[in-house]
C-alpha cells in the first residue's frame, strides 16, 4: 500500500464521483416527480441536464488522464440518496415534501462540492491543469445550483411548507 500516489487517489476519486453522478441521473428525475413547487421540479430537472454534462466532463476527464471511465461505488452518495427516497416515501402528499427534497439536493450538491473541489486541488497538483480547469467549471456549477436551491428554500419552499402546515 506504500506505493499509491496521490495520482492513485485522484483517480479513484475520480471513479466515486462518477458513479456518484450517475446515480444522482437516475434519481433527479424521480425527485422532480415527487416535488409539489413548480420551481423545485424545474430546477430539479435543469440539474438533471447540467448533470449529463457534468458525466460527460468527466468522461472527459478520464480520457485526458489516459484512464478508462470507470465508476466506483460510492457509499456515501448511496446514502444521500437513500435518505432522499425515504423522504419521498415518508412525506409523499405532505406540505412537508418540499422542504425535504430540497435538503436531500442539497445533501447531494455538498457532496459532490467537495469532491470537485478537493479533484480541482488534485489535478493542479498534479500538473493536469486543463482537467482542473474542467473541474472547475463543474464546480462552479455545482455551486450556482446550490445556491439556486438556497434561495427556493428561503423565498418559497421552506415557508409553504410551515404554512400549510399550521
Amino acid at each position: 500500500m506504500a506505493d499509491k500516489t496521490l495520482d492513485d487517489l485522484f483517480y479513484e476519486t475520480l471513479k466515486d464521483i462518477y458513479y456518484a453522478e450517475r446515480k444522482i441521473l437516475k434519481t433527479l428525475p424521480k425527485m422532480a416527480r415527487g416535488a409539489q413547487d413548480e420551481k423545485l421540479q424545474a430546477a430539479f430537472l435543469k440539474h438533471r441536464d447540467e448533470t449529463e454534462t457534468h458525466v460527460e466532463r468527466l468522461q472527459e476527464i478520464f480520457e485526458k488522464i489516459g484512464k478508462r471511465a470507470r465508476a466506483k461505488t460510492c457509499p456515501a452518495i448511496d446514502g444521500i440518496v437513500e435518505e432522499g427516497e425515504e423522504i419521498l416515501e415518508a412525506f409523499k402528499g405532505s406540505p412537508a415534501i418540499d422542504a425535504g427534497l430540497l435538503a436531500a439536493a442539497q445533501a447531494v450538491e455538498h457532496y459532490e462540492i467537495s469532491r470537485y473541489g478537493t479533484l480541482k486541488a488534485w489535478a493542479m497538483q498534479l500538473g493536469h491543469d486543463d482537467v482542473a480547469k474542467l473541474l472547475d467549471t463543474t464546480l462552479q456549477e455545482e455551486g450556482k445550483t446550490d445556491e439556486t436551491l438556497t434561495k427556493l428554500a428561503e423565498t418559497a419552499v421552506n415557508g409553504a411548507a410551515k404554512q400549510r402546515a399550521a
